[in-house]
């Protein structure tokens, strides 16, 4: 009888930017960081098995929307524990100490939802497959252009 790893599963491997493939690779070569260029710097491939993490030209553009939308959801749950713990009032501070809360908040946070929307975004176009020690990660070489790769 084979053993099969216990793999992670979709929502432990996204968070944690891992492969969406394998659940195995880690997607970027440094942990979170304020750096920008150390933060975002990805594998070319999975280490693991060998998915290509920039499937085309301009693929993590749509990260922009998946990030927005991360981040109003953080605003509004910061806001209703903030109104539910504090309070809002327009007769005092509050709602502008909210305000600088929530902007702290956000700008703490940025690294991470940066990696967090790109994560998101290749399990989006990247199955996962439990058997892919047997089959070959999805070719790309037709869709990139090595003179136009990380031009943005």
């Amino acid at each position: 009888m084979d053993e099969k790893k216990v793999s992670r599963g979709y929502l432990s491997s996204t968070l944690s930017c891992r492969c969406p493939r394998c659940r195995d690779g880690k997607l970027f070569q440094h942990g979170t960081s304020i750096s920008f260029k150390k933060n975002m710097l990805m594998h070319k491939e999975c280490t693991v098995c060998g998915q290509p993490t920039e499937i085309e030209v301009g693929f993590y553009y749509g990260t922009s929307y998946v990030s927005y939308v991360l981040a109003v959801a953080i605003c509004v749950a910061s806001f209703i524990a903030w109104y539910v713990l504090i309070g809002i009032s327009t007769n005092d501070n509050r709602f502008f100490m909210w305000l600088g809360f929530n902007a702290v908040l956000l700008i703490l946070l940025q690294p991470w939802l940066m990696r967090l929307s790109r994560s998101l975004w290749i399990s989006w176009f990247v199955k996962y497959d439990p058997d892919w020690k047997e089959h070959k990660p999805m070719d790309v070489s037709e869709r990139m252009n090595p003179d136009q790769a990380n031009n943005w």
